[in-house]
């Protein structure tokens, strides 16, 4: 796979485009995860041509429709930064990108939870900022993230997992217009969707278990990624992985030793009592499958769904 474009605020890559002149550097994002990604920075607010350093924002009115408003003089310019969105998000739609890391907390930029306050100055909710629900509308299935929340090791590799799994559709589906490449896919995924949810793998799967004509192919492509993202969004636990592994092993079992089976069943105990992480039994799981040459296993994506660098199982 080559490197992914995946949006980002500009401030967590260093540039000191913030209210104050500072910047927000990440450096698992810059350092570690931009060792296999290309970012395309966006700033709301230089973009839409405010200066740095500028009179600090935040949104004011309905939580569900707030503006965008200067905080001591009470400049509103929500106008600017829609109309902005408007033009870069058309900009954005050629980018091919694979996921979105916003600024968490930014009334341009925040995800979530982002403070919407009243015309009297209180607190009357939390809702998302103007750029950021702007984009989230624009690309419904596509992986978006703020940096606050990557700080949980549970939700980073499922974001990065999302961003990788949605890199490798697109490029199983671009270049071919028959089913074959939608079932090969799917077919490298079962694991990797089996520990986000067996009912819908199950649901995914009948999708392509019927004959499907060349005229139905785009729609069951489209039903097919709708399913694909959002079997993704649902978190794995301990307990869906355990389920994998087993049947993993259950697919081994036939090549294994008695002591072989034991040796990993012990491994996938320890870890379903959460007293090791997920990479201990996944790497031993790697040396039988290569050890015995495991057909289907060996294309199994689970086994690596993002680059070992990351080290995001080994939290998990």
């Amino acid at each position: 796979m080559g490197r992914l474009r995946m949006g980002i605020s500009a401030c967590l890559l260093g540039q000191r485009v913030r209210y104050d002149g500072q910047h927000k550097r990440d450096a698992f994002l810059t350092d570690t995860l931009g060792t296999f990604v290309d970012y395309v920075p966006v700033c709301p607010e230089v973009e839409c041509g405010l200066p740095v350093p500028r009179e600090a924002m935040r949104l004011v009115g309905d939580v569900n429709n707030p503006r965008l408003m200067t905080q001591r003089t009470k400049v509103d310019l929500t106008e600017k930064m829609q109309n902005w969105a408007h033009c870069r998000i058309r900009e954005l739609r050629k980018e091919n990108l694979s996921g979105f890391i916003f600024k968490s907390r930014s009334p341009s930029s925040g995800m979530e939870r982002v403070k919407v306050y009243s015309e009297t100055g209180g607190l009357s909710g939390k809702g998302s900022g103007l750029f950021a629900a702007a984009f989230m509308k624009a690309f419904p299935l596509l992986p978006v993230e703020d940096e606050g929340r990557l700080n949980d090791p549970r939700l980073r590799e499922n974001f990065i997992e999302r961003v990788f799994a949605m890199s490798r559709y697109r490029d199983a589906t671009a270049s071919s217009r028959s089913i074959h490449a939608l079932t090969e896919f799917h077919a490298t995924h079962k694991y990797l969707l089996m520990a986000h949810s067996v009912a819908k793998l199950r649901t995914m799967g009948q999708l392509l278990a019927v004959r499907i004509t060349q005229s139905e192919l785009s729609r069951v492509r489209n039903e097919y990624e709708t399913l694909l993202l959002n079997v993704l969004n649902l978190l794995p636990t301990t307990k869906k992985h355990t389920n994998v592994l087993m049947h993993m092993m259950g697919y081994l079992k036939t090549y294994l030793s008695a002591d072989e089976k034991q040796e990993l069943l012990n491994m996938i105990e320890q870890y379903r009592q959460e007293l090791i992480p997920l990479i201990v039994p996944i790497t031993l799981l790697k040396h039988y499958v290569r050890k015995y040459q495991a057909p289907y296993l060996l294309d199994q994506v689970y086994l690596d769904p993002h680059p070992a660098e990351l080290k995001l199982r080994n939290h998990a």
